[in-house]
This record gives C-alpha cells, structure tokens and sequence, in this order.
C-alpha cells in the first residue's frame, strides 16, 4: 500500500510526495522561529532555576540567546542558522515590536496566557505558502500597564488583557498580515499587508530582519557568518553568506515612500546595557539592538557600513489612511534562484496567487465534501495553527549543565542530583529539530503527550511528519536509557500519560496502514517505556499504579506529586487506567504486527495477560474496600493507601472516566489469526472464569475487552451523560458540576480537604506555579473518551440504548451518542446565534474584526465554552479538525474494527 496522499493529487502533494526526509528541500525552510526564547529553561543559566527572571523579557531585544531566536511570523532553515521576521513600531512605543509580549507569574499570569493579539491564518504542510495576522495596536503599547494591573490583580479576577487597556478602542490598530510563498524551496516570497483599521490616518515604521543565530560567541564554534549589504544584477541587495547554508539574497520591493533603507549590526549582547558598564564583558561595536536605537531613537552610531550578522530592510509609512492596504514585499533566493534577482517582483502576485491556489486545492482533498463552509473554515484554521506551531527546539542538556567555554561556569548548585538540579537526570538529551510544539509562545517547547494528540491531527495533512516526531520522541538521544519519555523542559522527569503507542497505531492507519517499518520502529521503543512504567510506577507491585499528576492538575484535593506522609501511597484511578490503555494499544499494534509475522504473537499474548493484571488489581482481588471501583457511588477513586488501609478519595472527576479508556473489540477472525492468543484465552477461560468473564464479554461475533464491565459502564455513562454533573453544551467537563457548592473529603494524615467546582480558571493552586484548572472541558481527553465510547458502541454495547442527556427521556444508541458528542466539541468553534463562538475568549471583542478569527484555547469553560488559558494552543485543541474529517459514521480516531 502507499501514503493516503499520493503524489498526482495536488500540487502540494506532489511535493509532500518528494518530501520524505528531514533535509527535503522543500522542509528546508518554514516558520519554525520561536514565538518566544526568553524566559525559557534552555536560556536559563540561574542558580535557583528561575527562568523569567534570569533571562526576562527586556532584555530580550539586547541580549544574544544561546539555543534559539524568537521574532512575530519569523521563518528560519531546519537548523535556524538563518532568521527571517517582521518588526513593527507605531512612532510611540519604546522599542521595535520585534517579538510577542506576555507575563511572567510573578507578574499574574493566570494562564501562560499572552498580552497581544494574532492569528495564523493559513499554511501547508510543506510550508510552499503561509498567513498569519498580527494586530498591533497604533498607540504605544502598553507595557507598564499590563504589568502593573495584571501584579495587582487578585487571582478570582478576570485576567486584565490587552482589549482592557483601551489601546484598540475606535478600532485604532492595523492589521498586518505576513504572507509566506514559494516559488522554489530556496526561492521565497515574502510580502507585508498593512491595513489601518483606525478612524484616522496613522505612520507604521515595518521592517523585514535578517539575522544570523549566534553561534560563534559561545567557545564551542568560531566560524562566523556574515551578511553584507551590496549590489547584484543592478540592484541594492543584502547577501547572507554561511558554511552550510551557503549563499542567500534578499532583495526588497520599494515601497510608498521609495526604496527602503538596509540597516546592519551584530547579533551579539549590548552588554553595558544589559549587564552594566562595570561587568567585565566585551562591548560590541555593533549590538544586536544598534537597528531598535536607530528606527526608534534616531540613534544610528550603533549601526555597522556594509557587513554585520543582522540585517533589516526598513520602510517608513508617514500616513497609512483609514481603510487602507498598503502591501511590502521582499524576496528571499537562494544562489540557484538568483538569476530572477535583476527584476525580482514581476511574477511575485503571480507566485502567491499560485501558492495560494494549491492550499485551496489540498485542503479541498483533505477536509470531506460533507463539512459545511463553516466547519472546512475551522479545520483550516486549525490545521495552520498545527503548521504554524512547527518549531526549532535545540537543547542539549550536557551542554547546558557544563556551560559553555566562553562563558562564565553555571553556578554549582545546577549541578545537583534532581530534584534539586534541573534536568541533572537527562544529560543524554540533545535535540535540534523541527517538533510540533503546544503553542509557539505560551509553551515553545515539546511536551511528549500533547505532541501524540498533535499527531492525530497532522497525519491528516502530513503523516510523514506526523510518524517521524513520535520516532523522534523514542530515539536514544531523547528517551532516557531508563526506557522513560521526556516530558517537557521544566522537568523532563515528570511523568506523562503513555499515549503514544495509541497515536502511533492511529497515525499508521491514518497513513493507509502500509508503513510497518514506522510501526515496529515507534512499538520497539515503547517496550522499554512499557517496562519502565511497571518497574517505576507499580510502587508495591500491586497492579495499581501512581505517577503523580499526570496532567490533570486540579481535579482533586491535594498536589498527588507531592511526596506523602510515611506508610502512605496514592493508588491512581488515571494512572491504572492510563496503563490498562497503554497494554491495549500495544496489544493492537501487536497483533498488527502478527498479521505478517508469527513472532510478534506472543507479544500479542503479554499484553493480554498483563491487561488481565491491571483490570483484576482494579477490583482488589475481590476486596471491594481496596478496590478503585465503589459499588455505592458508582464511581471509580483514587484509593489513598495508609499503612495497609485503603481509603477511597471521594471526588467525581475525570479521574473516575479514565477507566472507559482501557477498552478494545476482538472480531472473531482475529483469534483465528493469532493462534498463540487464541489458545491463551482458552485456557485463561476455562481457568479463571471469575477474572475473565466480567472483561471478556462477547457479542455479535465481537469480545470486547474491558476495565468497565457492562453494568459499570451504563452506571458512568449515565454520569457523563447528566448535565448537573459532567456534561456541558461543549463536551465533557474535568470535574463533576454537582460540587458547584464546595464538599469535604477526610482522609488519614490530611484532614479534611475541601473541593469545589469551578468552570472557568482554578482559585486554587496545587500543582507547580501555573495550575489553573478545576472543572473545564479539555479537548484532547474529550476525544479519547468519544473514542471509547464508540468502540463501545461497536461493542458490547452496540444494541443498547442510553438516556442522553440522563433525565431527558430521549434514549439514543451508543453510536448516535458519540455522534452528538462530537458536534457538542465542534461547536465551541461555530459562530453562535449570537454571532460569536462559544469558544472565544470572554475578553474578545464583537464585531466582523474579531468573529473572523477563532482562537483554539487550551481548555474551555465547563458552563459557557469560552476559552482559557493559552489562547493559542492549537496543538492538542486541533483535533477539532479530525473530529471534522472523520467521514460518517467513522470514530475520527478509528483503527480498524479493533478500535
């Protein structure tokens, strides 16, 4: 079989057909700068692991990073040696907008949440054409103003965002589209479209910055590259010379004002600025802020005559009218594609027109006939955002702890043992690749389980890329010997729900199910993760297991990564049935595997037996006290085990659902397949009857397995299905709303510990700085239960009917729930009745400026669905666009019949 995309298709699939590889041409070059690197832990060489204060955010325009760079809209090449992006300035700021703005949480960031306003707009996989809209305020921007409100304001309050300030009253700001396309994979248009929004006209200074990564102030590589500023075929051009790269040319288009002025300095630190006149550390003659002093102080004794390692094209706009578009244009060639330098802009429309045309035509091959114009413009939109958020992650640890030879040693206290010292654990890790990150600048850094969800959704655009970041995440210079997955830069040794054996089984399907070289790359890997799970996180070897957090960060009545009281161990609801999810979804791709080679039967057969373990350790061997299911309650618990006494943790969350994820159907025809498993099943049944037969339940030709016996399952649906409990008009919430008035639980060694629903951010703080949810939907855990519940329906369950909503009187079949379930998530993306989406911030203005632009929001109000927490996070949020694609009838996360 061959990729779901063939080549022939569209012209971007021609080239995604001729892009395997990570050094393809055509993925040479993509918007992978950061939307931020300061207050990142690569940048952080602090003693006490603080990262915004050690490298914050006014520094940013002064001070050299080591490990990446950051701009609004930026491109760079697959190693980001060369940087291209936009900067803005309005005549009043204090510097050059040259990169995003947020708060820090000592400053009252209440959700990772940024202070500005942009959309990405649209993309292709190959990055062959690009948009992204920034909307910039055109009075000064209010810096100050955010930090103060936002250090002042209690934590109960409504977060204080830019639209508060009053900066975009009258509509006074412009939009300022950045437009990426291809001519060639070295050959790259550019264009800026401007547009003054405002009653007034209003002056924009925009600039085009080329620079160069430092990589030569380190110790550890003195070749250094330049960029001169010259002619070439008769006109004025800036040439970017490097070791690898080779040779670039940008030219510029002129502009209302005439030709545009080329600026040139170094990327290196102002270090009297930054570290004071007295430091000790070498002033450069040309620092990477000599173009802000420049532009926006008229200070030009900064700047370099004809040659420096960064670069700007500047045009000044003295008075953009209300209304008007006013569109820039560079072109970036690569030495191959400078015969077009003498009239660059000639064909430059046309070559966007084109690329622009080939993103309609392969969107129109990827999003289904039956969507709606509403539904294929969310997807879309959400695919861009996935596309957007590709990014440049460089970081090796070893080197971050040595420090480098140029440099002042790190402080002694980086270096201990964790937890103490950070990452001490993980010095093996060393990246510079091209990952789907969360979001470009609320978290621009990997985190190994939202990429799996990432994933899911890429495949539908690029499985290639999709396959190759779950490789990515089990190569031996990512994944610890130990077999442990990194989790995220914070702390690599948090543990992360194991899913990625479920999103590698869904992306080679998605792929057309041919490439079993992935699939035996990704499951070899995880058979090492698998063994460190049982090995590190079965604490007694009991079958339950713990893990801490695992994500979920406020839906219980005390930090479960805390270390407990001595003689206590916290038995996990999710932790168990993350695992019994996890022996399922090896299992699959074992027997996957099994269909053309006899030896991976008997892995078949140990995940079987080790899902029998978990699902008998969840009932305690038949002690109903120690067990995680209560009989009274209907419910599944955490089980706080004191000294040998169990004591369920009484709370309804998403905890108590998780179970539903530990469920697979077995047709008939594949026992005859594997025989090994065949004969194993026998005998456990013939044996064990009173372990098989409450999980192995068989109907219409169909064993399905499961955690949730057919009676436990009607009892939790019947739950998720109550509206005064976990359903919302928006999908599924994280914490049951029967606790809007706050309850109690007692337990040994802590008391009495209260919990309250809470639809919107947490009031509450139990896990790191930054926990902030308590009862909101959370798409990616909404898709995984949507998925059960229909192989549920395919399953035992497939002829029963159930009340939706509970107390409705309106019984539907499993199938249709699923169905209404799905069209609940979308929604949150539609426009409303009363012209906005449900998912739009409630700070969000109305009006067709703002209604144009969906925003995919980290989490989503339990009551209302407005978004919360990182406005941007398309990355686990965009499997809205595969909930759209799944054709009808199909689970959009769908295998086969196994699913």
């Amino acid at each position: 079989m061959v990729s779901r995309y063939s080549p022939g298709q569209t012209a971007e699939h021609e080239r995604l057909a001729a892009a395997t590889d990570d050094h393809a041409p055509w993925r040479l070059w993509g918007p992978y700068v950061s939307g931020r690197q300061w207050g990142t832990v690569r940048e952080d060489y602090s003693a006490d692991g603080n990262a915004w204060d050690f490298f914050p955010f006014d520094h940013s325009h002064r001070r050299a990073y080591r490990w990446g760079e950051d701009g609004i809209a930026g491109i760079c090449d697959r190693y980001g040696f060369l940087n291209l992006a936009p900067a803005f300035w309005n005549g009043d700021d204090d510097r050059l907008k040259e990169r995003l703005f947020g708060l820090t949480n000592a400053q009252g960031n209440h959700g990772e949440d940024t202070k500005e306003l942009w959309w990405h707009v649209d993309a292709t996989p190959t990055h062959s054409y690009g948009e992204y809209l920034y909307r910039y305020p055109q009075r000064a921007f209010p810096y100050r103003q955010l930090v103060d409100e936002g250090s002042a304001q209690p934590k109960e309050a409504r977060e204080y965002k830019l639209v508060d300030t009053g900066v975009l009253d009258e509509d006074r700001f412009f939009d300022i589209t950045v437009v990426h396309a291809k001519d060639s994979p070295d050959d790259i248009v550019v264009e800026f479209h401007v547009v003054n929004h405002g009653p007034e006209a209003a002056p924009i200074d925009v600039l085009g910055q080329w620079w160069f990564r430092n990589t030569w102030s380190w110790g550890r590589d003195e070749r250094r590259p330049v960029i001169t500023r010259g002619r070439a075929a008769g006109r004025d051009c800036l040439t970017a010379k490097h070791e690898w790269l080779g040779t670039y040319h940008l030219v510029a288009e002129d502009g209302p004002a005439g030709a545009p002025r080329f600026l040139l300095c170094d990327n290196e630190t102002n270090a009297e600025r930054v570290f004071g006149s007295d430091s000790g550390t070498p002033q450069p003659a040309h620092p990477k802020d000599a173009i802000d002093d420049a532009v926006v102080h008229g200070d030009e004794s900064g700047l370099a005559d004809d040659k420096g390692t960064k670069a700007a094209v500047w045009w000044h706009l003295d008075a953009v009218q209300p209304g008007e578009e006013v569109v820039l244009r560079l072109r970036m060639m690569g030495d191959a594609s400078a015969s077009r330098i003498r009239n660059p802009f000639a064909a430059a429309c046309e070559v966007v027109a084109d690329r622009k045309a080939d993103a309609d035509a392969f969107y129109g091959v990827v999003i289904p006939e039956k969507a709606s114009a509403e539904d294929t413009f969310i997807a879309r939109r959400a695919f861009a955002g996935l596309l957007w958020c590709k990014q440049l992650y460089r970081y090796s640890v070893r080197d971050w702890l040595e420090g480098d030879p140029n440099e002042p040693a790190p402080p002694a206290e980086r270096l201990e043992p964790e937890p103490d010292g950070r990452n001490t654990y993980w010095r093996h890790l060393a990246l510079a690749d091209i990952i789907s990150m969360p979001d470009e600048w609320e978290y621009p850094w990997f985190a190994s389980w939202d990429l799996a969800f990432h994933c899911v959704a890429l495949a539908r655009i690029d499985p290639w890329f999709a396959k190759e970041q779950l490789v990515l995440m089990c190569r031996e210079w990512c994944m610890h010997p130990s077999g442990q997955l990194a989790a995220y830069e914070w702390k690599f040794s948090d543990v992360n729900p194991p899913v990625l054996a479920w999103a590698a089984r869904v992306v080679f399907f998605a792929d057309g199910a041919w490439d079993r070289a992935f699939l035996v790359r990704v499951f070899t890997k995880l058979l090492l993760n698998f063994g460190w799970w049982v090995n590190r996180k079965d604490e007694n070897g009991s079958g339950l297991f713990e893990g801490g957090f695992l994500g979920l960060d406020n839906v219980t009545v005390f930090d479960r990564s805390a270390p407990l009281p001595e003689g206590q161990i916290l038995e996990q609801s999710d932790a168990t049935s993350w695992m019994a999810f996890y022996c399922l979804s090896m299992l699959k791709i074992a027997v996957e595997l099994a269909r053309d080679d006899d030896g991976w039967g008997d892995i078949a057969t140990k995940f079987f037996e080790h899902f029998l373990e978990i699902a008998e350790a969840m009932d305690a061997f038949g002690n109903p006290a120690a067990a995680l299911w209560d009989e009274e309650d209907g419910f599944y618990y955490d089980v706080l085990v004191d000294n040998g006494v169990p004591a369920p943790v009484r709370v309804r969350s998403l905890v108590g659902l998780l179970p539903l994820l530990g469920v697979m159907n077995l047709p008939d025809d594949i026992s005859d397949q594997l025989p090994d498993l065949k004969r194993h099943t026998a005998w456990l049944r013939d044996r064990r009857p009173e372990v098989t037969e409450p999980i192995m339940q068989r109907h219409d030709g169909v064993t399905t397995l499961s955690v949730v016996t057919r009676d436990r399952l009607r009892r939790l649906i019947q739950r998720i299905l109550d509206e005064g409990e976990f359903l919302s008009p928006h999908g599924i919430r994280s914490l049951s709303a029967a606790y809007r008035s706050e309850i109690t639980v007692e337990l040994p060694g802590h008391g009495k510990l209260p919990i309250d629903y809470q639809p919107a951010e947490s009031r509450d703080y139990l896990f790191g700085g930054n926990s902030n949810w308590r009862g909101p939907v959370w798409f990616p855990i909404n898709t995984l239960l949507v998925h059960a519940l229909a192989t549920y329906g395919r399953g035992i369950a497939k002829d029963e009917t159930f009340e939706f909503p509970t107390g409705s009187g309106k019984w539907l079949t499993l199938e249709a729930i699923t169905h209404e379930l799905r069209q609940r998530l979308i929604s949150l993306f539609r426009v409303g009745p009363d012209g906005r989406r449900p998912s739009d911030p409630i700070h969000m203005p109305t009006g067709p400026l703002w209604q144009a632009h969906p925003t995919f929001s980290e989490y989503f109000n339990g009551d209302t669905g407005a978004g919360l927490g990182a406005a941007h996070q398309t990355g686990w949020t965009a499997m809205v666009a595969d909930l759209i694609c799944a054709e009808d009838g199909d689970d959009p996360v769908r295998g086969d019949a196994m699913s």
